[in-house]
């Protein structure tokens, strides 16, 4: 996405901002592409329902690609169907529907039956004929080009020690809703019931609701990255471990990225539909009915305020969390305090 003078398209690095809009009801994306198991699949398939029968996740409906030319059919599809959304939706999410405008040809691209510039030029010709937008196109291409090849690097660079790193002295185990989807908060319960059945979620699923939630409860991170690991149908550790390390968790005290990728509900109830369903109230955050992730958001602050306070990107949230009325304060604390004692 370069142009004949050496500039990027657009006049931009990145369109980012123009790839924040949250689903309007009214609109339904187009399903990826499914394909029907071949007869060795469904070898493989019995093969697993024999030997793990009690393990995390469905294996029907299977309609996943297992070919070189299926995964080629699959970003085929993509591109003509879905591509031309992505960017504006791609943080967006949405109770039933698992995969809104994204590609799901992840799989394809960490088993090798995709090569990642081959996904990179059949996205770039979109824009160019002019089938696709170019927030769309850049947004996607920087994910492959840009975040995955850097997870590489950064996994490459820095293993073995880096997965040993606890920046954050996280130590809370895994609650056992991770593997079940037995909770009150709708937003985990929809991103860990479709990761069940589909052995997918989206990148702002993984990050910002069961990877937040993980950042923010204190979860010991060995524990979250063998959950993430283990239930995904794209999990390598190459790619997995660094994401979840270091974007997620924070873990790498800031090798990944510059702050900690913590949020309140405000921004899944911004992105989603999850909150109208919820048996807690988004809206508060200091009331035993208030939604979780807002005080644990407030309390996550105030404990690792050595480790964070110096931090120039988190002085805004800092200085609103110094404005609180202390009674609030102290209330959020012990909001969390009796929450998380409940999966401790």
């Amino acid at each position: 996405l370069m142009t004949a003078d050496g500039e990027p398209e657009g006049g931009k690095w990145n369109f980012d901002k123009a790839n924040r809009k949250s689903l309007p009801k009214e609109m339904a994306p187009p399903p990826p592409l499914r394909h029907s198991p071949d007869g060795i699949t469904k070898e493989v398939l019995a093969l697993v329902e024999a030997h793990f029968p009690g393990h995390f996740g469905s294996l029907e409906p299977f309609w996943f690609g297992v070919t070189a030319e299926q995964a080629v059919q699959s970003l085929n599809h993509f591109v003509s169907e879905a591509l031309p959304h992505f960017g504006d939706y791609q943080d967006a999410m949405k109770e039933g529907d698992p995969t809104l405008f994204h590609a799901v040809i992840s799989p394809y691209l960490n088993v090798g039956l995709l090569d990642p510039m081959e996904v990179c030029r059949a996205v770039e010709e979109a824009y160019r004929n002019g089938s696709a937008p170019l927030n769309a196109a850049e947004g996607f291409i920087r994910q492959v080009i840009g975040w995955r090849e850097y997870v590489r690097g950064i996994y490459w660079l820095k293993m073995p020690g880096y997965a040993e790193t606890n920046f954050l002295e996280a130590s809370r185990p895994l609650p056992e809703f991770y593997w079940t989807g037995e909770t009150e908060m709708n937003c985990l319960r929809q991103s860990i019931l479709q990761t069940r059945d589909e052995a997918y979620s989206h990148h702002i699923q993984r990050l910002m609701v069961t990877g937040n939630f993980a950042l923010l409860a204190g979860m010991a991170p060995t524990a979250v990255e063998e959950w993430y690991l283990s239930v995904y149908a794209d999990a390598f550790e190459w790619v997995e471990l660094p994401n979840t390390h270091g974007m997620a968790l924070f873990a790498d005290g800031g090798i990944m990225g510059s702050k900690p990728y913590a949020a309140s509900g405000k921004y899944i109830n911004r992105m989603s539909d999850y909150c109208a369903a919820c048996g807690y109230d988004v809206r508060k955050s200091d009331v035993p009915e208030a939604c979780p992730f807002n005080f644990l958001y407030w309390d996550f602050l105030s404990r690792n305020r050595e480790k964070l306070g110096r931090n120039a990107r988190m002085s805004l949230v800092f200085g609103s969390l110094d404005r609180m009325d202390p009674e609030k304060r102290a209330a959020m604390r012990s909001l969390a305090e009796t929450f998380l004692r409940t999966f401790s």
